[in-house]
């Protein structure tokens, strides 16, 4: 990696994916470098080339003193981001803030948060500088044998789910990607995926399930506006976990439409739970297989671990608000 030039003059980076969007992070970053000069943000911009990129990108940018961040990208751009914001060793990860303009395929991060798509009205948010400071969890798994980890700032998937995900990219790596290519995928993945015997810990609760899918994270939506963990709050210090046990597939397909606004929770074979350490462990024989905010990754045995108050995330102001309600009425509560 070449020299890096020192910020001395508070310059945001932003890190751009070209290929985010299916290349809409190159065809549009031209307008978008417009709005932020007309928004009067300085910035020097760095473009990824390849996967992982924006992780080494970060982490040596921040070693050179440069402490705001906007991602162009989408999820799995900005999960980059976060993991380099948390490898680099000369600030405290709160002392950074992250941003992101979506040009992504899915942009659940976005999502919960009501940061729109429209280019102008994201910067708009940006220069306002308005933060929210976000909970972030880390996930032990293995790839291959060797054990690894990663940070993520939205959710993991497991099982079907990260199946689902693992075709979705490798269509994007051909080429393919883009929303129509995810839903064939969950039709596709629907018929090849077979349950798995699976032992669950959250914190002291022990939950065996012959499991089809497992999600775990901090924000709500994945899969493109799947409403898969509808309790989650992003700063309760807590993860959410929703474990969906086997279950018939004419059922999944007729319960589709409740993944959207996270009813399929009141099925049966559903169940919703929430803690600061989560385990997950497969037969030996059986691997399930991980994907985190968005990116496919390695295979079990997993576990979770939250980071309260991890991440300074700028966020709209009205949003903001909301959270920092939400957050006071909590407290209020656990107080009587």
């Amino acid at each position: 990696m070449k020299a890096i030039k020192p910020n001395v003059n508070g310059d945001w980076l932003v890190v751009v994916n070209p290929n985010a969007g299916r290349r809409k992070g190159e065809k549009d970053w031209g307008r978008i470098a417009e709005l932020l000069e007309e928004a009067n943000i300085p910035f020097v911009s760095v473009f990824t080339q390849r996967k992982y990129q924006a992780i080494q990108l970060t982490k040596h940018h921040i070693e050179n003193d440069y402490k705001k961040i906007i991602v162009v990208g989408g999820d799995g751009t900005l999960n980059e981001v976060i993991n380099g914001v948390y490898q680099q060793q000369k600030y405290d990860p709160t002392d950074i803030r992250v941003g992101i303009i979506p040009v992504g395929t899915g942009n659940d991060w976005c999502r919960m948060y009501g940061i729109n798509l429209d280019y102008q009205e994201a910067i708009d948010h940006l220069a306002q500088e308005n933060t929210f400071v976000q909970d972030a969890a880390l996930v032990h798994f293995y790839d291959g044998e060797m054990p690894s980890s990663r940070y993520l700032i939205n959710m993991a998937g497991i099982g079907y789910d990260a199946m689902v995900a693992q075709r979705t990219n490798k269509r994007k790596e051909q080429g393919k990607g883009g929303p129509l290519s995810y839903f064939y995928n969950i039709f596709y993945s629907l018929f090849k995926w077979e349950e798995i015997n699976t032992v669950i810990k959250v914190d002291n609760e022990k939950i065996p399930a012959n499991i089809f899918s497992i999600n775990v994270g901090i924000n709500r939506f994945n899969g493109n506006g799947l409403k898969q963990l509808p309790f989650a709050n992003p700063n309760d210090g807590m993860v959410d976990v929703t474990v969906i046990r086997k279950v018939g597939k004419m059922l999944i397909l007729r319960s589709l439409k409740n993944l959207f606004d996270g009813t399929f929770v009141n099925l049966p074979q559903v169940s919703t739970h929430r803690g600061r350490k989560v385990t997950i462990e497969s037969n030996k024989s059986e691997k399930l297989i991980l994907e985190v905010d968005g990116e496919s990754l390695g295979h079990s045995p997993f576990s979770f671990e939250i980071i309260p108050k991890a991440l300074q995330m700028i966020v709209p102001l009205k949003t903001k608000q909301q959270f920092e309600q939400a957050q006071q009425h909590q407290q209020k509560q656990a107080s009587r």
